[in-house]
């Protein structure tokens, strides 16, 4: 079973439905372009399915292949030791220490993941790399207020205030403890399906073969114009994943230190709509199959006339009973767009 995530806009409550949605349609081999959490493409692995999985994002990439892509290598408990512990005859980076203090982790916990980034990439095998990735992600949205990086809030772990909200006993729970409970969980959900799967890095325009089915979960854009940007919610993250360029790739006059911006289609009203045309043309040879939500921009009904000049029948099935974490609009609902 796919283990828990705290990604914000993970499917991973709705993969089994979507995945039985997709039972009409004839398929064998299906990319899922927009992988996220994997949830979904996880789901199709287990449904039998040969998947190919991508993300733009690297950190997202190094979840698909720790649990897509991967057949059967599980961490070991020497390489969780390794990946935890500090080697005294290595020398350590202090990029997040220097970078990051006062921001969303203590010193200590800074060191620690200059620590860990070292270590993981002296693993032995890719496989083993991309699974202790996959903990070491898992443990800092765990340690973080609303599992994001979307703004300098370490306060609120240090205030001695009577709480309603978060876990502290989890804020403050070792990084070490976390990782080793992540690796545990990533371990027991490795599976081999039967076909060979991989994941890909790249935007999703310029993923090459053919496929049966493809499957788009992109960022939501709210009617309201605003967009999700998810590197903007987990550039600590990516920045994990990308160690040696992050230094290259920060804004320093951000205060919670993000990524230069970068213009995103996906995360614009004025252009998601072509954004969305653009990967309905790309993939028109095959079957299309689109998650989004009721009051997005584009409108559902935008989508499936979208959909129509490439496609001669497309069926619209709403979930209506599902909300996101975090999430106050009770409006909403999730929407499958299925073209074939």
């Amino acid at each position: 079973m796919m283990p828990g995530t705290r990604f914000q806009g993970s499917k991973r409550k709705l993969a089994a439905w979507i995945g039985t949605e997709l039972q009409g349609v004839e398929y064998d081999t299906v990319l899922d372009a927009f992988g996220g959490t994997g949830s979904v493409g996880y789901e199709l692995k287990a449904r039998g399915k040969a998947v190919t999985y991508n993300d733009i994002l690297r950190f997202n990439y190094l979840i698909g292949r720790a649990l897509i892509e991967n057949r059967g290598q599980r961490l070991s408990d020497e390489a969780i030791d390794r990946a935890v512990t500090r080697d005294p005859r290595e020398v350590y980076g202090d990029f997040v220490e220097r970078t990051f203090g006062g921001i969303y982790f203590t010193d200590d916990e800074n060191r620690w993941l200059d620590t860990a980034a070292l270590n993981i990439e002296r693993l032995a095998s890719a496989s083993e790399r991309a699974i202790a990735y996959y903990a070491l992600f898992q443990s800092a949205m765990a340690k973080r207020p609303y599992n994001l990086f979307h703004r300098a809030n370490l306060y609120m772990r240090e205030a001695d205030v009577a709480r309603t909200f978060g876990n502290k006993v989890t804020w403050d729970r070792p990084f070490e403890s976390h990782f080793r409970k992540f690796a545990a969980e990533a371990n027991r959900a490795i599976f081999d399906g039967g076909r060979d799967c991989r994941a890909l890095n790249g935007d999703a325009l310029r993923v090459e073969g053919k496929y049966d089915l493809v499957y788009i979960d992109p960022p939501y854009v709210s009617a309201r114009g605003g967009g999700v940007n998810y590197t903007d919610f987990y550039h600590f993250l990516e920045g994990l994943a990308d160690y040696e360029r992050w230094p290259q790739r920060v804004d320093f006059s951000s205060k919670h230190r993000r990524f230069i911006p970068a213009a995103d289609p996906w995360s614009s009203a004025a252009h998601i709509s072509q954004a969305f045309d653009a990967v309905f043309e790309r993939f028109a040879d095959s079957a299309l199959a689109v998650s989004y939500r009721s009051d997005g921009i584009p409108s559902i009904g935008e989508l499936r006339r979208m959909l129509g000049r490439y496609k001669s029948r497309v069926r619209v099935i709403e979930q209506a009973r599902y909300q996101y974490a975090l999430s106050t609009n009770k409006r909403s609902t999730e929407v499958l767009l299925v073209a074939t």
